[in-house]
């Protein structure tokens, strides 16, 4: 039905990074969940209340929980399709990621709700009264769940959507809470056995678990993640294709939402090279960039000296000795300044991401192999700390 109604609804459907395009999607998705959602929840309702079933209640009330969710989703992707405005400069795709993590917190909000009523059921056990009627409800709420779950990730997957995704985790937890509600009425049927509080508790349980997992996938990319490491790769691989580009190092992403990304990197190249030649060439890359991946691209170039055979020697016997003080750490813009008692050794050191000493232990560790090394060498180094593991930066 959805990929229907976006092949009626939405113009130019297959360009998935356009801002508009992705918003209709949500929007789409968004609509179509608060119907189904509010079928669902009358339907339950009715059940609940000729059963006398508090699981079924509770996952009625789940469901009218779910049309809310689906309405923050909708309004999540027409504020998040805004253009950028003065207060917002990198526009307002974020608010999408906000979205996604209030139907987070509506999902854990319903999962203490339905733990502190199922406790009572448990305590003060009433027995359910069995209905095809319920049963009928009940099973047809599993298979529109289902339906739910897989167009919503189906969707979150295509555009990239955290809040989508988070919505299909919803889905798929209230499939299986209902599921559970399906099973404690009919074992109460056929065994007689007051089951409805305990069932309840395991779909809490659940519920729980599935909204604190979609909070995780939302709050993520709002502190700032590393982006994939295909996206890593694409990046060097598309620089390092370009002749004169001897090496790239700082390759700092900045998401402020779907489609706005901001990228910067510092790229090596020779330092004898024409300067009008380079920047033509550093323009060329940061327009494909933008065409190719999708981003505002900045490139700072560093000149680095490939000429003297004496800086290119040393630099690879200190970038051995740094290397072998921590696994994975590297180093970039290295120079050599010649003296009449001792030669400065000046370079900056980059500790990866997992390194867990201080950076001032480590650069006095430096400081004292430069200097152990045969010719008066003294070391003027700077610890970075790197942002994303780059391939080639050293």
């Amino acid at each position: 039905m959805i990929s229907l109604l976006a092949k009626w609804l939405i113009r130019d459907r297959d360009q998935l990074h356009a801002p508009g395009v992705r918003r209709a999607y949500g929007v789409l998705c968004g609509a179509v969940g608060i119907g189904l959602n509010l079928l669902l929840f009358l339907g339950k309702l009715l059940a609940g209340v000729f059963s006398g079933s508090i699981a079924i209640m509770a996952d009625a009330m789940n469901n009218l929980s779910d049309a809310g969710s689906s309405v923050i989703t909708l309004i999540g992707f027409q504020l998040a399709g805004q253009k950028p405005d003065p207060e917002h400069p990198f526009g307002h795709g974020r608010l999408e990621y906000l979205s996604g993590l209030i139907v987070s917190l509506a999902i854990i909000l319903m999962g203490v709700e339905l733990g502190k009523s199922s406790l009572e059921k448990i305590f003060h056990p009433e027995p359910v009264e069995f209905s095809l009627l319920a049963v009928g409800i009940l099973a047809a709420s599993i298979g529109v769940k289902i339906y739910m779950a897989c167009y919503n990730r189906a969707v979150g997957k295509k555009i990239g959507s955290a809040a989508m995704k988070a919505t299909a985790a919803d889905s798929l937890s209230d499939c299986i809470s209902t599921a559970v509600v399906l099973a404690a009425m009919l074992i109460g049927h056929w065994t007689g056995l007051l089951v409805d509080g305990w069932c309840g508790v395991l779909v809490a349980l659940f519920i729980l678990r599935t909204g604190i997992g979609a909070a995780k996938e939302t709050v993520d990319p709002l502190l700032g993640q590393p982006p994939t490491a295909e996206f890593v790769q694409s990046v060097h691989d598309l620089v390092m294709s370009y002749d004169g580009i001897i090496g790239i190092h700082d390759l700092v992403v900045h998401d402020y939402g779907p489609g706005r990304r901001m990228l910067s990197l510092h790229a090596e190249v020779p330092a004898s090279g024409s300067i009008v030649e380079i920047h033509d060439v550093i323009d060329r890359m940061e327009r494909r960039l933008g065409e190719e991946m999708d981003c505002e691209a900045v490139i700072h170039m560093d000149p680095v000296d490939v000429d003297d055979a004496r800086t290119v020697a040393m630099k690879q016997v200190v970038a051995d000795l740094v290397g072998g003080i921590e696994d994975g750490m590297t180093i970039h813009d290295f120079r050599m300044v010649s003296g009449p008692t001792h030669t400065n050794l000046i370079f900056d050191a980059v500790l990866p991401a997992e390194c867990k000493r201080a950076e001032k232990e480590i650069e006095e560790e430096i400081v004292r192999r430069v200097e152990a090394l045969p010719g008066n060498y003294y070391a003027v180094v700077h610890i970075d700390r790197a942002y994303i593991s780059l391939q080639g930066d050293a």
